[in-house]
């Protein structure tokens, strides 16, 4: 902070509030503290008795909160993200796109590390539509050195992005709904229902459901036809328990698949697999999926349908936050549910 003239103030940086006094009908700030000087403000200064002020000169290696937040959200935003003009001192960055949001944490955490910076953010790994704000940032006093600033921008770009927005891929799903009772037709099946909104949701369409009785011929022959005719991505649903006739995840191996993970750490949402055949990822859904509003479903589809790889590291990490409270409204995804730190 320094003493300067008003008319070599262009540029630099109000340390305080300015006030204006008219007699008799106002008094308040004509310039408020973090003002950058321009060469218009002068006439005002003087006819206010300002001939000198205290300010910050950038010149001197420091950056304006409103330029050192303008730097970091450009160095953190990636892909489908917007940025707000600065308010006072603050950027908010929005999803410019429908998508999944993904943030890197563990460079959000080195981010804020850096002294005097602070990024806060929405929870990773959720389906924003265009328009929501999903993070903001700015730098704690109204000026910081440069060094600072810059050491902000060398994290994120060691590390870019720390946060954007994947859009979801449209999938040719095809879904294998087991169970003799179904197949015979002595009840009917709610699942494929389910299965259809959630994925017409998602973007993606189910091409084809094929009912099948508690075989593992049946099964394993009925996920083959459904790659043939071409489906990019299938479901199982029915016989994920550990009863004698559930035979689903022995028939997900058998039809040639690479598991990643029998079982999650979520309550609705334990018996769930995750396995692929190629390039095909196929999932065995637990019977939870039908009658509760959020579970694993709602937790990986949207990763995948991303292009995120779900490695069983991921699964295992929803064990803090995947116990659903039950809530007799359910405000999923505004909950703590599949949200762990």
């Amino acid at each position: 902070m320094k003493t300067m003239n008003v008319e070599n103030a262009v540029g630099t940086v109000l340390c305080h509030d300015i006030t204006r006094i008219v007699p008799g009908e106002a008094k308040g700030p004509a310039f408020r503290r973090g003002h950058v000087v321009t060469e218009a403000d002068i006439p005002t200064l003087l006819d206010i008795g300002k001939e000198h002020l205290y300010v910050f000169d950038p010149g001197d290696g420091y950056v304006h909160e409103d330029d050192a937040a303008r730097r970091i959200a450009k160095a953190a935003a990636g892909p489908g993200i917007d940025l707000s003009t600065p308010v006072e001192g603050k950027i908010t960055l929005s999803a410019s796109i429908d998508g999944l949001v993904d943030i890197d944490t563990d460079t959000l955490f080195k981010l804020n590390s850096v002294k005097d910076v602070i990024f806060g953010t929405i929870h990773t790994n959720q389906l924003a539509k265009k328009g929501r704000n999903l993070a903001g940032t700015r730098v704690i006093p109204l000026v910081v050195p440069e060094e600072i600033v810059a050491e902000a921008e060398t994290i994120l770009r060691d590390n870019a992005p720390l946060i954007q927005i994947r859009p979801l891929k449209a999938c040719r799903v095809g879904v294998v709904t087991t169970g003799s009772e179904v197949y015979s037709g002595r009840i009917k099946d709610k699942f494929g229902p389910v299965i259809r909104k959630k994925f017409k949701s998602y973007g993606s369409t189910v091409i084809d459901q094929r009912l099948v009785s508690d075989q593992q011929d049946m099964t394993v022959k009925a996920i083959h036809d459904l790659l043939a005719e071409g489906a990019d991505f299938i479901v199982l649903t029915g016989g994920m328990s550990v009863d004698p006739d559930d035979l689903t995840p022995a028939s997900i191996r058998a039809a040639g698949a690479t598991v990643t993970t029998y079982g999650a750490p979520t309550f609705p949402g334990a018996m769930f697999m995750l396995a692929h055949i190629g390039d095909v990822p196929v999932v065995g859904l637990p019977g939870c999926v039908m009658y509760y509003k959020a579970s694993i479903f709602d937790l990986i589809m949207p990763r995948i349908l991303a292009g995120k790889e779900v490695t069983r590291d991921d699964i295992i990490a929803l064990g803090h936050g995947g116990f659903c409270e039950g809530c007799k409204e359910c405000h999923y995804p505004a909950c703590g549910f599949g949200k762990g730190a």
